[in-house]
């Protein structure tokens, strides 16, 4: 992978091992990230963490930011502006979701979809991804967010292998028993996920930004 992120437990330890007193009393700092290098700092012990914990961002690191893009209207079969106007039909041919996926994950899906396709257009994927803020709305009539479905869509794309094995890690869809996801995808990038009253668009339950780091030529 020609990325600029440095996704392994190994060169997370070498670049925030925490500093050791000296003979003299002064602390020995930790490094920071090489010039041009993006590196997670990932959970101990986790063998696929959901996200990192936090990511250092070398000097000189050519970064771009999306805005923040929701999930696309699709779904034409469906009133205008409503939540299940924004299902992908691609992913969910003619909007008709499969047991357990809630709508919140189908748009999850949808919204990261753009994500991707806004990604390939400046020529960086999703394993080129650092850092995510994700907004998230309640689904009419329900009390709460969805968080169980959002992380359901994000698996699909991101943090989906293995960190020991190298291998993809099974993700479900709804209720179904898991599969290969969507796109392979080692990437854990540090995230925030947050509830909010109105999202600005009409029906739009999910809306998610990313910052990218350019791949080293």
């Amino acid at each position: 992978m020609k990325s600029r992120l440095l996704a392994g437990v190994a060169v997370v330890a070498v670049a925030f091992t925490a500093g050791t007193a000296t003979a003299d009393g002064w602390w020995d700092r930790p490094k920071p990230p090489r010039p041009g290098t993006v590196v997670p700092a990932l959970p101990a012990g986790q063998a696929n963490p959901l996200i990192a914990t936090g990511v250092g961002i070398g000097a000189d690191t050519p970064i771009y930011k999306t805005s923040g893009l929701g999930p696309s209207a699709l779904n034409t079969d469906a009133p205008a502006g409503s939540e299940a106007s924004y299902v992908d039909t691609v992913i969910f041919p003619g909007g008709v979701l499969p047991a357990g996926v809630t709508i919140t994950e189908a748009q999850g899906i949808n919204a990261l979809r753009r994500i991707g396709e806004n990604l390939k257009a400046v020529g960086l994927s999703y394993s080129d991804v650092y850092t995510m803020r994700v907004f998230l709305q309640n689904p009419a009539g329900a009390p709460a967010a969805d968080f169980a479905g959002w992380n359901r869509a994000y698996r699909q794309y991101f943090a989906n292998t293995d960190l020991t094995t190298g291998k993809f890690v099974p993700v479900p869809l709804g209720t179904a028993a898991p599969a290969k996801p969507f796109v392979v995808n080692s990437s854990r990038p540090s995230r925030f996920a947050l509830e909010i009253e109105n999202l600005p668009v009409a029906g739009w339950l999910v809306e998610v930004e990313v910052d990218a780091a350019y791949p080293k030529h």
